[in-house]
């Protein structure tokens, strides 16, 4: 039976407990670091207490960002500062920069890095740094960092504080609608490529290409056809549209190597300044889902995706082969984006299945085959250039080279040339002729299939 005494005694050891639990508590807490003083400074109430909004970014859009917020700071009475710390840093947030029971973080100098702004140009940008803030006149805080794999952050990110969660939501808009109209990315040509890691390391811009139509020998008309299909409808916007006609289009360019496919794309790029483009080739095709999005965000564009056939079945992201996800990457654009994807391929057997299962999506498929008698002696011509070989020569070498394609006539020309240069002489005719019959010799076979041409006079095999 319990006596009074041993209820006094039971109560002072439950006040007791109580409060080493409270004691331990608040030791345990963690404590306001010198940054976040000067972060509850500025929001007016303990930083401690305020949410953090996260907002990922594809790191090649971090100098957009900082365009973006470099604007929005210099409206808002914009201030930067840096942080302490060491790599750890690099592993905590906004929310452990202001409140933290082992790191006393601190102002410090801002991380900058260098981030191309086009093929020539770059620019210093914030890669780990916080701003304080004013938008609609109330007070925001934000760190600006850029991604590093190294430490598990494959993206860039912006982290958001505010005491009004409604002006944090504005503000985030504000700051994606100022990263599209000041984007380095618009207009320009750009590519995809992996990173060590395995992942997409972003856009990286490509000088756009410089290739007049005369440049490119083709049958009559096929050119004409594709530059209207690609350029013609972009040109015509506006009116197609109040015609309640779709812009969206997909081209298949097909024939065997050699035959001017790529050339006709760079023509195309050329066609077209300040239209965004994005070029995949090959394994990079995998990125179509982030292209997509870029042409979806910086019309008018292009996508190319070069060699389609040499990746079209394998898997990626999904279960389904790459081919389709390419498909349904321009499924998903609405009919009035004037978005042009322009695919080559040296095996139409390999995609003309996929695409007749999945109508629509590709509306205009034009064969770039081996060069003709006249195409040829263009080519021939194009690339003896000012050498002095006669007409006749030239015609007739054409005449001889059938199923051979420009990559033949450039490397006869050179051969050719090769062969007076060893003699301390001029070409003539007669090095052309020579240079001429031993490549068409049978134990040349597979030089002439390197050089995209057939072996044996007729088209290559696929």
């Amino acid at each position: 039976m319990l006596t009074d005494d041993d209820r006094d005694l039971m109560r002072a050891v439950s006040t007791y407990i109580h409060r080493v639990n409270e004691l331990t508590s608040r030791e345990m807490r963690p404590a306001r670091t010198p940054l976040g003083d000067l972060i509850s400074e500025h929001l007016g109430t303990d930083a401690a207490q305020v949410p953090v909004v996260q907002e990922h970014i594809a790191d090649h859009r971090l100098v957009d960002a900082d365009l973006a917020l470099d604007a929005l700071a210099a409206a808002g009475e914009g201030r930067l500062i840096g942080i302490t710390g060491g790599d750890q840093r690099h592993h905590q947030g906004l929310a452990e920069f202001a409140s933290n029971g082992h790191l006393m973080y601190a102002p410090g100098p801002v991380d900058y890095a260098e981030r191309a702004t086009g093929p020539d140009s770059s620019r210093r940008v914030v890669s780990l740094g916080i701003r304080l803030l004013h938008f609609e006149g109330s007070p925001v805080v934000l760190t600006q960092r850029a991604a590093a794999e190294q430490y598990g952050r494959p993206t860039a990110v912006i982290e958001v504080m505010g005491v009004d969660a409604d002006v944090v939501t504005r503000f985030l808009d504000a700051l994606r609608k100022a990263m599209v109209e000041r984007s380095v990315l618009r207009g320009q040509v750009l590519s995809f490529q992996p990173t060590e890691y395995g992942r997409d390391a972003g856009a990286t811009f490509v000088s756009r290409p410089s290739v007049a139509a005369d440049e490119i020998v083709l049958p009559d008309g096929v050119l004409d056809e594709i530059v209207q299909h690609v350029v013609t409808i972009g040109a015509h916007r506006e009116m197609l549209q109040r015609a309640g006609q779709h812009l969206k289009r997909g081209v298949l360019l097909y024939g065997p190597p050699g035959t001017g496919k790529t050339l006709t794309v760079r023509h195309l790029l050329s066609s077209t300044p300040g239209t965004t483009a994005v070029v995949l080739t090959g394994s990079s095709i995998r990125f179509i889902s982030a292209a997509a999005e870029i042409a979806r965000t910086f019309q008018p564009a292009i996508v190319v995706l070069e060699d389609i056939d040499l990746v079209a079945m394998e898997r990626h992201s999904s279960p389904q082969p790459l081919l389709f996800e390419v498909l349904d990457a321009l499924d998903g654009l609405d009919g009035d984006a004037d978005v042009a994807f322009v695919m080559t391929t040296n095996r139409v057997d390999v995609l003309e299945r996929a695409l007749a299962e999945r109508p629509g999506r590709v509306d205009l498929a034009v064969e770039v085959p081996l060069p003709e008698l006249p195409e040829r002696r263009r080519l021939f011509r194009r690339y003896a250039g000012a050498l002095p070989y006669s007409d006749a020569a030239l015609d007739a070498a054409a005449a001889s080279a059938e199923g051979t394609t420009g990559s033949f006539a450039k490397e006869l020309m050179r051969r050719s040339v090769l062969r007076a240069a060893e003699e301390g002489r001029d070409p003539h005719d007669e090095d052309l002729a020579a240079e001429l019959a031993r490549i068409m010799d049978s134990r040349e076979r597979l030089t002439r299939t390197m050089l995209g041409s057939a072996a044996d006079g007729s088209a290559p095999a696929p």
